[in-house]
């Protein structure tokens, strides 16, 4: 059978006994329409299976409604989170989220900005990878929200890496480890930045030393590569970029008969889905994601509203998960 013909604007002023514009405004500008007409109209709306037309009403107001997130690799369960969080916003605030995925690569970024700027009411962009200078520039045209990442004048919704690189070499010291290797992640990672710096600082304040490898990929995949060189240095602690690259080290130190955490002890940041039940089980510094996802998509829709010149700067706790992936150095 043919499809369903889909009710229109006159269809329901028909059937409610109105004009076409009292139906739109019921939509679009409550205030305009008596209460008992506005329920009457959006009843009859419902009976039909009427909504209003995006393309209309964003040709009317200016406003698409929408809102796009762009994450690096959405096969990440890290941006699950930040992607769950989001959507819940958005459905709190009316808008719909379209989501996007970037590959790790800051060209696609740029592109997918370009491509859909017009078509959206503003971006989350999380763990961009863009330069500021070019978020900035993007930003005069959309309202923009960052995750995982920081740009003066810019929203941005970050984690307290200071205070959790703290927690993890406190965590190593008290096992006895006197060094750390840091596995580093993408170059144009800003977070990989942050934890890189803060727990250089806080070893160099307990007396450890604190070595930097890489880049790695932030996948599985890397973890072999990572691991072999983590042996080849003769470290015991090892701090990865991100838990995939950290259970992939792990991965990699299992094939090759090296106990985890007897011999070397191995921690993450991120507190991924898996971390907890991957053999062992993985020391980890747990992010807010939902929260952060839902924070930067409220400041995208304030920023719609309002354009706000004085974007938020939203600072979030982290916490150190301790699971069986860390132990005593051997001494």
């Amino acid at each position: 059978m043919p499809p369903r013909k889909r009710a229109t604007i006159t269809d329901v002023a028909a059937a409610a006994g109105v004009a076409a514009s009292t139906v739109s405004r019921a939509f679009t500008n409550p205030g305009r329409v008596n209460h008992q007409t506005r329920e009457h109209v959006l009843a009859v709306a419902e009976q039909l299976g009427y909504a209003p037309n995006p393309a209309a009403r964003a040709l009317e107001s200016g406003r698409t409604g929408t809102v796009a997130l762009l994450v690096p690799d959405i096969t990440n369960p890290y941006f699950a989170g930040v992607i769950k969080g989001a959507e819940r916003a958005a459905a709190r605030a009316g808008l719909t989220l379209v989501l996007g995925d970037t590959s790790e690569n800051p060209g696609a970024e740029a592109e997918l900005v370009r491509r859909l700027g017009p078509a959206v009411d503003g971006f989350v962009l999380s763990a961009s990878r863009l330069p500021d200078e070019e978020l900035r520039r993007a930003a005069e045209l959309n309202p923009i929200a960052l995750v995982n990442r920081a740009t003066p004048g810019l929203a941005c919704v970050v984690a307290d890496y200071d205070a959790g690189t703290r927690q993890i070499v406190d965590h190593l010291a008290s096992l006895g480890h006197e060094a750390l290797v840091f596995l580093g992640g993408p170059p144009e990672s800003w977070s990989g930045a942050r934890r890189w710096a803060g727990l250089r600082a806080a070893a160099e304040a307990r007396g450890m030393t604190a070595t930097r490898f890489g880049p790695y990929a932030p996948v599985l995949a890397g973890g072999p590569a990572a691991a072999d060189a983590v042996l080849a240095a003769g470290a015991t602690a090892v701090v990865a970029h991100n838990d995939m690259l950290a259970i992939g080290v792990m991965l990699r130190l299992a094939e090759r008969g090296v106990a985890v955490p007897g011999e070397v002890s191995v921690v993450g940041f991120d507190n991924i889905v898996g971390s907890d039940f991957c053999s062992p089980a993985l020391t980890t510094l747990a992010e807010r994601t939902e929260d952060a996802g839902a924070r930067a998509l409220e400041a995208v829709a304030a920023q719609v509203l309002t354009r706000s010149d004085d974007p938020p700067t939203r600072v979030l706790p982290t916490q150190l998960v301790v699971r069986r992936s860390t132990g005593p150095a051997d001494r």
